[in-house]
């Protein structure tokens, strides 16, 4: 518990506030001892300088009533001869040790009513009047005296137990601490040993705690779906492989058992290099979205233009849309260039091309587009094919998918997979939809990263 970070951190809190309250007991006795006595001081001289200017009836006068004032019994005033005899006021002898230099000075009197038994802490200023007599004003100060005894004493009681109530409370913090952490400890754990689904437990107050087991949860269930996705994406892949590989190996021993001839054999050959080919289109497209997902072709990015790109991929796809009786239509406006890797966008851009071309029965359309969407640019690829059924459209995008409808036409379900991960890489969007009236599929790539 002592070495936890919430203990720690309330030690700090109270060391903090001891040294606040220490330096606001301070600031009270530094008010009582320095500003409070300079106060007294300054009063003490400025009526003693007043009442020595006055005339000599004037002086016995402001002695008398200066006294009458005293309801408190905190003033000593009193009037001497030269000799040092007392002719008016509350002393009877001229306090010890004093000198007669119009200062204040802190001295002990004995208080005349006491006998002699009780001395009280006074500021006294003594002066020779112009006549030779002396003038002696004081004041008590025993209740500044008092005040900071009561402040020393106030720190000295309350300090200690304020210090032990704060560890008391950073004890009880850190108690409640561990056992959320403990919680979490034996969740990750369970976590660690395969259990994907376990979560950290989750308390209903939105303290910062809450808050990082909430994000760490939501780390947690993405974790889990690339871990599901990754598993699936394996056993899609062993299973593509594995029909090719088997089919090249059954004709490889039909070759050895049944080619007659140096043809039948070279024949037999061809077909399973063919397979083998395949095969290795599927390894190289994971390969190149394994590299793209990387992130690190975003050093290489340029300024491209996207109109270029579109005019170059409608004249490489003109002719094999014409193989297959579709009607092949580009629209290219000058628009604001995107930051970019040129080869990737075109990469993109065809195999959503070359997807539309082939899902589209003969006598139907396609067309590329490219315009200025407000100030960002978008490319759109509309087609009048069977379109893509809106529960399959976030299926497309994941490697090796191919939906029933599909599995007559060649390919390995890897192109759209890796269109989305260039369009990850250049932080894009792309927006798949019905075509107008429900006909066909509208694939929408908008460049967010416009210039």
């Amino acid at each position: 518990m002592f070495r936890t970070s919430t203990f720690r951190l309330t030690v700090i809190f109270s060391a903090t506030f001891a040294l606040s309250t220490l330096l606001l007991f301070a600031f009270i006795y530094w008010q009582t001892t320095v500003v409070e006595t300079e106060r007294v001081n300054a009063a003490l001289v400025r009526d003693a300088d007043a009442i020595a200017n006055a005339p000599p009836l004037e002086i016995l006068r402001s002695v008398t009533i200066r006294l009458a004032a005293d309801f408190h019994r905190v003033t000593y005033a009193s009037l001497f001869t030269v000799n040092g005899h007392p002719l008016a006021g509350n002393l009877d002898r001229l306090p010890e040790g004093v000198p007669l230099d119009g200062r204040a000075h802190r001295t002990n009197i004995v208080m005349p009513e006491s006998g002699g038994s009780n001395r009280e802490v006074v500021m006294v200023v003594a002066r020779r009047l112009a006549n030779g007599q002396l003038l002696v004003l004081g004041r008590s100060i025993d209740s500044l005296d008092n005040l900071r005894a009561v402040v020393m004493r106030a720190l000295e009681e309350g300090g200690t137990p304020m210090v032990l109530l704060s560890l008391l409370a950073g004890a009880i913090l850190s108690r409640r601490a561990q056992r959320q952490i403990k919680s979490v400890h034996l969740a990750a754990e369970r976590i660690m040993r395969g259990n994907l689904q376990e979560r950290l437990p989750v308390r209903g107050n939105a303290d910062d705690f809450g808050r990082l087991t909430n994000s760490v949860n939501h780390l947690l269930d993405e974790i889990e779906r690339l871990v599901e996705e990754a598993k699936n994406t394996t056993d899609n892949i062993a299973h593509d492989l594995r029909t090719p590989l088997t089919r090249v190996r059954s004709r490889l021993e039909r070759a050895r058992e049944t080619a007659q001839t140096r043809a039948e054999l070279e024949e037999m050959v061809d077909r399973a290099i063919v397979s083998l080919d395949q095969t290795l289109r599927i390894i190289t497209a994971l390969l190149r979205i394994s590299q793209l997902e990387d992130g690190r072709r975003r050093a290489a990015f340029s300024m491209v233009d996207l109109k270029t790109i579109v005019q170059e991929i409608g004249d490489l796809y003109e002719p094999f849309a014409e193989e297959n009786d579709v009607r092949f239509s580009i629209e290219a406006q000058d628009i604001t260039a995107v930051l970019g890797d040129p080869d990737l966008l075109s990469e993109a851009i065809a195999n959503i091309v070359d997807n539309a071309i082939k899902f589209t029965p003969a006598g139907g359309w396609v067309r590329l587009s490219v315009e200025q969407n407000g100030r960002i640019p978008a490319i759109t690829v509309t087609d009048s094919g069977p379109g893509i059924p809106s529960e399959e459209r976030e299926a497309v995008m994941r490697r090796l998918y191919r939906s029933d409808k599909s599995r007559h036409i060649d390919g390995c379900g890897l192109g759209l997979s890796l269109v989305d991960a260039i369009i990850k890489l250049h932080d894009f969007r792309l927006v798949i939809k019905d075509g107008d009236a429900g006909i066909g599929c509208v694939f929408q790539l908008t460049c967010g990263r416009s210039q």
